[in-house]
């Protein structure tokens, strides 16, 4: 189940929909700010562009993989009716939510290691797909010690929230659950499967839900009651209450973010952050602070995406 909260007519694409097909076809992309791009960002400006401008590909990871399959396992239990929400129902999910995800390109290579006859040598092989999928299993067993689901209603699972914010930066992202009670009162859930984060960089893991607090707030004039993070590794829960003020503060931070991406584009220069996440980069071999050199600034990609870029852009 998917739905979508727009605001302004831009955004809603209501335009579009009046134009002639070839028209909209052709109409020019523009940027948009996600909480993980904002993440990447923060992390280090340089993994930002090879994300998102030069969209460099990337080798899927069976935590990331494990961690699809439960979301959508979790997404398809609140289609059961409220009395069927129970634990052996979720994991008979399990299975066929795996029969369309492997299908997907990149899965079915993860496991071929552990076919090969020097699989043991690599820690990142699964045992099996069984013990795997098992694995995910308990996670989705864990769920039901956090929350009662044939107890919630929710309105929306999945949801795409954008707003444009008064100086044109869009905001879009995709919000796990989203409740609303009798009262109007929003709670905003997400799904972890890893473990809770020590209080330090409880921050951190709130910056996501804040982004969604915020668009919510922009696009239906209510402040979120609460922010939930059920973290599934651990079988433990972070919630917050934001308020007006602090949203403002937020909205603040992400414009500040969005200039610096700007200037980063405009010119071309993305500067490398390294920190102990270097480890779990992919590019590595491309990145200045290991010894690499990044491939020339794609300045028509980004032109064509939208961007604004001082750099030559040759014609097309």
């Amino acid at each position: 189940m998917t739905a979508m909260v727009q605001t302004d007519p831009q955004a809603d694409g209501s335009a579009a929909a009046d134009a002639p097909p070839a028209e909209a076809a052709t109409a020019p992309r523009r940027p948009s700010l996600s909480p993980s791009r904002a993440a990447d960002f923060k992390t280090c400006p340089l993994l930002y562009r090879f994300r998102t401008i030069d969209r460099l590909p990337e080798k899927k990871s069976l935590a990331a993989v494990r961690g699809t399959l439960v979301h959508s396992v979790l997404e398809r239990l609140y289609d059961l009716p409220p009395a069927q929400r129970t634990p052996e129902s979720a994991l008979e999910l399990l299975e066929p939510a795996w029969g369309e995800l492997r299908e997907e390109p990149g899965i079915a290579e993860l496991f071929a290691a552990a076919d090969d006859a020097g699989a043991e040598t690599d820690v990142n092989a699964p045992e099996s797909v069984e013990a795997w999928l098992a694995s995910a299993g308990k996670l989705v067993e864990r769920y039901f010690t956090l929350e009662d689901p044939r107890r919630l209603q929710p309105e929306a699972r999945e949801e795409l929230v954008e707003v444009t914010l008064p100086d044109g930066l869009l905001l879009r992202g995709y919000v796990d659950r989203l409740d609303v009670a009798p009262n109007g009162a929003l709670r905003v859930v997400d799904y972890k499967t890893g473990s809770m984060p020590r209080e330090a960089f409880e921050s951190k893991a709130l910056f996501q839900m804040k982004f969604y607090a915020l668009v919510l707030w922009r696009t239906r004039g209510v402040v979120a009651a609460q922010l939930k993070l059920l973290y599934l590794g651990d079988g433990d829960a972070l919630t917050y209450a934001p308020d007006e003020a602090e949203l403002v503060r937020f909205e603040r931070t992400l414009q500040a973010i969005w200039s610096a991406i700007e200037r980063a584009v405009e010119t071309g220069e993305f500067r490398p952050n390294k920190t102990r996440l270097c480890g779990w980069c992919d590019h590595q071999a491309l990145c200045p602070a290991w010894g690499g050199t990044p491939p020339p600034f794609p300045a028509e990609a980004a032109a064509a995406a939208g961007w604004r870029t001082t750099l030559p852009v040759t014609p097309v």
